[in-house]
């Protein structure tokens, strides 16, 4: 299993989004980057909030995702809810999961919220392994998206 440099990955997405306020130009900056950094990574996107207890598909790299998913409903939906962070080793026993691809067998998926606590959205990680995703991962993923989207309003 890849090991993702961490500290690598920071200042590449730092140095490329220093100073960016526009939210969908750091999503996208940010999945990209991301997707590319590790092989466990079969579908890397944010899922944004444009609605009261609504999600739609923003940036990502991989293959089509779902287009809406609502805050009840999945494993994006319970991270939004919740505003926790989802690590499923299994997606089929995940209560509710929403299958966009087939071929999902993990997923980690963290809240994303602005310096003042506005939940943008959710940033989605799925992987065609099982239990591809560790605490480490959420943890170093959590705290660069915070350093990323302080900037927006």
């Amino acid at each position: 299993m890849t090991k993702i440099n961490y500290k690598d990955l920071r200042a590449a997405i730092l140095s490329l989004t220093s100073n960016e306020t526009d939210e969908i130009a750091l999503m996208a900056t940010f999945v990209c980057e991301l997707h590319h950094s590790d092989a466990r990574f079969d579908w890397t996107g944010f899922y944004r909030v444009t609605e009261p207890e609504l999600l739609k598909i923003g940036p990502y790299q991989g293959g089509h995702g779902c287009l809406v998913i609502p805050f009840n409903r999945g494993v994006c939906g319970a991270a939004a809810r919740k505003r926790e962070t989802q690590l499923v080793a299994d997606v089929d026993m995940f209560e509710g999961h929403i299958a966009c691809a087939s071929s999902t067998r993990s997923e980690l998926v963290i809240p994303v919220q602005n310096k003042a606590g506005r939940l943008l959205g959710v940033l989605d990680i799925d992987s065609d392994q099982p239990d591809a995703f560790t605490q480490e991962d959420a943890d170093n993923l959590s705290h660069l998206l915070s350093e990323v989207f302080a900037l927006v309003r």
